[in-house]
């Protein structure tokens, strides 16, 4: 299955060029999705991704190739592994993030919010603190093919906070169209939300907010536009070591510097739903692009390794 393809990068500075490398290989490792998401590397040495219209997620890695998952996956979306290497997952018609213990057993994190059902989880990130935080648009109340079409519990489309620890979910921010992707600078002083109001009205919103983290890591302030990406809308994103931003988009993965400099494009045949990286030094940046799903080695390692440390005990309710 695994073959090179001609892929076009666009090299807009020296920096970009560097990561690329001499010689880069955009290679695909698998076709023939609905709508390929949520890529997320487990420590324990393989890719897990959705296929949210087909409801499944399928799982590649170097020795076995492409292979099912699991089938009803609540159409999963955005994907992570977290601090103990077990797999969080926003699930649009299952309206929660879920957890997939290292024994395939799968629970329940969090659904609920001021006593009412989550809309549609979408993406989800990690902190160093064992924090889970993730964003809920409106896409699986809208989208009734992809998600649930039932009604709204929420009166907003928010980016939130989980507290394992205390089993305590709070809101940072509500003041989006529709949040998408979600990451932290390398340092975790800065949240990255995506707001992807475009994709019902073409004058909506289609850019990256930048956050200030507060020093005890609980809430965000200070938001402003990191970048307006074209075309199409930013979708999943991750962050290198060096705070460069890959960030799906209409035309592949643009990469983005620290200052919100747009520095290179990798462009891929279908739109690109998410990206992340993974592989023995994190230096291999998967992408999932509409029917496919790519892979390329760069001369970068992504900023979050999963796996690293144990987290807090997490407090779960057994579906």
């Amino acid at each position: 299955m695994e073959r090179q393809v001609p892929g076009e990068f666009e090299i807009i500075t020296s920096e970009f060029k560097r990561i690329l490398g001499q010689s880069p290989r955009l290679e695909m490792i698998a076709d023939g999705q609905g709508f390929s998401e949520g890529t997320a590397w487990s420590p324990d040495g393989f890719l897990v991704w959705s296929d949210i219209p087909m409801d499944r997620m399928l799982r590649w890695d170097p020795k076995g190739g492409v292979g099912l998952f699991r089938y009803r996956g609540g159409n999963a979306n955005g994907n992570t592994f977290d601090l103990e290497g077990r797999l969080l997952t926003c699930e649009t018609s299952g309206r929660r993030v879920s957890i997939t213990g290292r024994d395939g057993s799968v629970c329940t994190l969090v659904d609920r919010y001021q006593g009412r059902k989550l809309t549609s989880p979408n993406d989800v990130v990690v902190k160093s603190d064992g924090t889970v935080w993730f964003t809920d648009p409106d896409y699986g109340a809208v989208h009734p093919e992809l998600g649930h079409g039932e009604r709204f519990e929420q009166t907003r489309n928010r980016v939130y906070r989980y507290d394992p620890a205390l089993g305590e979910l709070s809101a940072v921010s509500e003041d989006f169209d529709k949040p998408n992707g979600i990451a932290f600078s390398p340092d975790e002083n800065h949240l990255f939300v995506g707001d992807t109001g475009r994709t019902h009205g073409e004058f909506r919103n289609h850019h990256l907010i930048r956050f200030e983290v507060a020093r005890d890591g609980r809430s965000v302030s200070k938001p402003r536009v990191f970048c307006v990406v074209n075309p199409g809308v930013p979708d999943g994103f991750r962050c290198d070591t060096e705070g460069n931003v890959y960030v799906g988009a209409g035309d592949g993965v643009q990469v983005y510097n620290k200052d919100g400099e747009l520095i290179g494009k990798i462009r891929t045949p279908g739109a690109v739903g998410n990206c992340s990286f993974g592989m023995g030094e994190y230096d291999t940046l998967f992408i999932a692009a509409s029917k496919q799903v790519f892979k390329l080695k760069l001369n970068a390692q992504g900023a979050y390794r999963p796996g690293a440390k144990r987290a807090s005990v997490i407090s779960r309710k057994h579906i």
